[in-house]
């Protein structure tokens, strides 16, 4: 195994370990404001389909990622009116959003279904993009360089800055937060609004990057509830979820590399899933407190009762 192997392993690392932080980040900021959708899976695969219609009709990239980010954000408020606004069961709302999206995708979708689309080139960054080994992080696209920043930024503004702390307080003691004079349900919307258009923007990255053709429900494979364990394993923390991105991505890479020197690789596709299934189950444990879930996740904020 040469370095253009290990290169070709690190550059499958990235590009499938983007889509997987971005939608992180964004319901990092839904579950620390105290909301928990679990309608990830549905905004990915309508954003993926929407970039990739959008795109392949316009030609224009740009107008494509922002396409779906809106409709992210679009589904997401949905979500947010039945768990904010109406009070209602937020895993019943976000498990029926995921439904949602996959049935919509499949049907605009159907007319595109092996199509080729449009996709980013990647931009080299001059000396840095020449450097053995670690040549492949400074030769990546546009989205995957925000990705990273947007990360570092979104740390910064929610242990760092007074709105972070509104919040991490939403999250934690909502009634505290509202006797504080914070708008509980306006933060809740807003940060269920971020998640959406950021799990809408890593479908888009799926389509425009990943694999630019539509595939329908394939496109995603799983990756919105990967991303929903992603949330515990980096404990709500916007600079771990790079790290749990990438390592879910590096198994997906390996997985992808091996087959070509015929090295049996069904149990490392199974691992993804596996580690999904007992982060979950992790979740719903009493030791969750511990590592950081906010104490008002999933639970609807009557102001009366305060």
């Amino acid at each position: 195994m040469n370095m253009t192997f290990y290169e070709s392993i690190i550059s499958t690392i990235l590009v499938s370990g983007t889509p997987l932080l971005y939608s992180t980040l964004g319901e990092i900021y839904a579950e620390r404001s105290g909301v928990m959708n679990l309608g990830v899976e549905g905004m990915m695969i309508m954003g993926a389909v929407t970039a990739f219609i959008v795109g392949k009709i316009t030609g224009n990239l740009l107008l494509a990622v922002l396409t779906a980010i809106l409709v992210g954000i679009a589904l997401s408020l949905i979500h947010a009116f039945v768990s904010i606004t109406m009070r209602g069961n937020q895993t019943v709302s976000g498990l029926a959003l995921t439904m949602f999206g996959l049935g919509l995708s499949s049907v605009i979708g159907i007319k595109y279904v092996g199509s080729p689309g449009i996709s980013f080139n990647p931009i080299r960054i001059p000396f840095l993009s020449q450097i053995p080994l670690l040549g492949p992080l400074f030769r990546m696209d546009a989205l995957f360089y925000l990705s990273i920043i947007l990360a570092v930024v979104m740390w910064y503004i929610l242990f760092r800055t007074k709105i972070g702390i509104r919040i991490r307080a939403c999250g934690e003691n909502p009634a505290v937060a509202d006797a504080l004079g914070v708008n509980v349900s306006l933060i809740r919307y807003a940060c269920t609004a971020i998640g959406g258009g950021l799990a809408g923007l890593g479908g888009a990255y799926l389509t425009t990057v990943s694999a630019p053709f539509w595939g329908d429900v394939m496109t995603t494979a799983g990756r919105g509830w990967i991303a929903i364990a992603l949330v515990i394993f980096s404990f709500w923390s916007p600079l771990r979820a790079i790290v749990g991105a990438y390592l879910f991505g590096g198994i997906e890479a390996i997985q992808f590399n091996l087959q070509a020197y015929g090295i049996p690789t069904d149990i490392l596709g199974m691992m993804p899933y596996i580690a999904t299934i007992v982060v979950m189950i992790f979740s719903m444990s009493g030791m969750k407190r511990r590592f950081g879930a906010p104490a008002a996740l999933g639970v609807p904020f009557v102001r009366e009762e305060r």
